[in-house]
């Protein structure tokens, strides 16, 4: 017979110390309460010792006050301008190490640190220049600066949106230049116009507060905005599609990722509102450059003020800076006075925190973390982190993910199944798809509560043995629409369900349908009559493009009622491809869903 037993994710403060208990000596381990049966703790962070003040190195400028903050607890080394050679010579005396986006943190860095290295600070949000797989194996700590800036980045966004509009760059070179062109430089109006804006984070939500001010109707697409927020600012959250079709004016707001790379391209260009105005103070690579510069040449963009490129700095032959109807900054969004304080003093806070053993909530690499529970959940982890990344690509877009459920079946006693690692899995596989953020056991839960992601977590008590750790793993995703329908449960959730079956893990139950396929490579899911022949068919789609099948299973109602088929394919189908499975006549509904 099994039990259930709940509890819902509470939010500790992300200040809060784990040391405060631990005796007092040269160096000590902060850690977590180990699985029953493990030998070593869950390592989180090794402090600096305790016999001395640590060594912090600034090897970028950052402002008074965060560099006063770091005097008061440390001996700080401000050393500018460091070639690779003289920063790795430096990093062995130092304890903590604070860069801006100049300084590249290379696996030879952290090498170079003697293991002395337990901290690096980021002051700002991208952390394209630290080495994060190496600061993991070498025990170092990463945090960064996320929210500091935020307000400058939204300030310049509508600040290139109203120079664009009123040609304001082009004018005051001309007049410069001797000229005096009235009649060549008419601008266009805000008011009235409609802005999207692309991702409804932190930045986003600012710079629609703004342009809302200005008289703009601002409607915005993110998978993970909450509708009520949006709502309370007067946004509308829509379609990917609906939103760049509807679009005046266009801002970026989303990070970097492999979903958003180039993600307006020709095709998306096509789907424009002719004379469309675009502004970009996110990521250089969201957009596909040389594609932009065709736009504006046919007039499908009728400008774009950009503050950020694929390549920084641009080339100086580059067509797209140099087309007069491209309005260009240098990387300029967080580079006010107030804001410059602001990281300062963000970074600092977290590097004191980090170095007197507190969780950092703005930790963006992975703890370290047992082999012998790495080597039992190792499989479970990976089977967390798709079953969020397959639930997360089942919300339709304008939805909101707010409340996920997850259930865990189990044999094990509660205290000698420490679910926390398997929630933070679950939570990146959610969160990291459309995201910068790098989710892990230190910062899962301050991501969640940051975007307004509210985690449940349940067992399912089972008798008999209690050898493997989980039997499965379940995920729902409450009061959203779904990409595909049959992934509904019968409670209205779209649910998925996974095990581990010799040592791979399997995707078992997608809403009320049994299925068994491997999570490798990716998976299409058809809901379909079910009849003879349908896998021959599905399968001859494949095998003509060269789309090798690794998995395949059909969970049915009942003999010639619906039928779900799960498909593990190595390759990602073309979209030819996936048109004729979806001509199938016996086919009603499919998606893809990549791993």
């Amino acid at each position: 017979m099994a039990t259930a037993t709940s509890q819902t994710l509470r939010f500790r403060s992300p200040s809060l110390s784990l040391s405060s208990r631990l005796p007092l000596s040269s160096a000590f381990s902060v850690s977590v309460p180990p699985r029953r049966g493990a030998s070593r703790p869950l390592v989180v962070l090794v402090s600096a010792g305790l016999d001395a003040k640590p060594t912090v190195l600034v090897a970028e400028k950052l402002g008074d006050a965060g560099l006063q903050l770091l005097k008061d607890f440390a001996n700080v080394d401000c050393s500018y301008n460091l070639s690779t050679e003289e920063l790795c010579t430096k990093i062995s005396l130092c304890d903590a190490l604070i860069v801006r986006s100049g300084t590249k943190v290379s696996r030879e860095v952290f090498e170079s640190s003697g293991g002395r290295l337990k901290v690096v600070g980021r002051a700002g949000v991208g952390i394209d220049n630290v080495d994060l797989a190496a600061a993991t194996e070498h025990g170092c700590l990463v945090v960064n600066a996320p929210t500091a800036n935020t307000v400058a980045a939204a300030e310049h966004g509508i600040a290139l949106l109203a120079a664009m509009a009123r040609n304001v760059a082009q004018a005051d070179a001309s007049v410069k230049a001797g000229k005096w062109q009235r009649n060549k430089y008419v601008g266009v109006s805000l008011v009235g116009k409609t802005l999207v804006v692309l991702g409804f984070g932190k930045v986003g939500s600012e710079v629609a507060r703004r342009a809302k001010g200005l008289g703009m109707n601002v409607i915005a697409h993110d998978p993970y905005a909450p509708a009520d927020r949006a709502r309370a600012i007067g946004v509308e959250l829509v379609s990917f599609d609906e939103a760049i079709s509807s679009a005046d004016f266009i801002s970026l707001h989303m990070p970097l990722t492999a979903a958003t790379s180039k993600i307006l391209n020709d095709e998306t260009f096509a789907k424009m509102k002719k004379g469309v105005r675009i502004v970009n103070v996110a990521r250089g690579g969201v957009i596909d450059e040389d594609a932009l510069v065709r736009a504006l040449d046919s007039g499908i963009v009728a400008q774009a003020a950009l503050d950020v490129f694929t390549e920084e700095p641009p080339p100086k032959d580059s067509k797209l800076i140099l087309h007069e109807l491209v309005t260009a900054t240098p990387h300029l969004g967080a580079s006010t006075m107030e804001a410059q304080e602001g990281v300062a003093i963000e970074i600092a806070e977290a590097v004191v925190g980090a170095l007197k053993g507190e969780l950092a909530a703005t930790a963006v690499n992975a703890p370290m973390v047992p082999s012998e529970v790495l080597s039992e959940l190792k499989p479970f982890v990976d089977l967390a982190e798709k079953l969020g990344r397959l639930a997360v690509q089942l919300v339709a877009g304008g939805s909101g993910v707010k409340t996920v459920k997850v259930t865990y079946a189990t044999a094990r006693a509660p205290d000698d199944l420490d679910t926390r690692l398997l929630r933070a899995m679950i939570t990146k596989g959610l969160i990291e798809p459309i995201s910068s953020v790098f989710v892990n056991l230190v910062n899962a839960d301050f991501t969640a509560k940051q975007r307004g992601l509210r985690i449940t977590e349940e067992r399912v008590i089972l008798d008999g043995s209690p050898e493997n750790p989980l039997e499965f793993i379940q995920v729902q995703i409450a009061n959203v629409e779904s990409r595909f329908a049959s992934a509904i449960s019968d409670s209205g959730e779209i649910k998925v369900e996974g095990r581990v079956k010799d040592g791979i893990p399997h995707l078992t139950k997608v809403g009320s349908f049994d299925v068994d396929v491997s999570l490798e490579g990716s998976i299409i899911l058809c809901r379909q009559v079910d009849q003879p022949g349908m896998i021959g068919k599905v399968g001859s789609v494949l095998g003509e493009e060269n789309v090798n099948v690794s998995f395949m299973s059909v969970g049915r109602i009942a003999p010639r009622k619906q039928a779900v088929m799960a498909i593990g394919v190595d390759e990602q189908p073309s979209k030819e491809a996936l048109k004729k499975i979806g001509d199938i006549p016996a086919v009603e509904e499919f998606v893809f869903l990549k791993l």
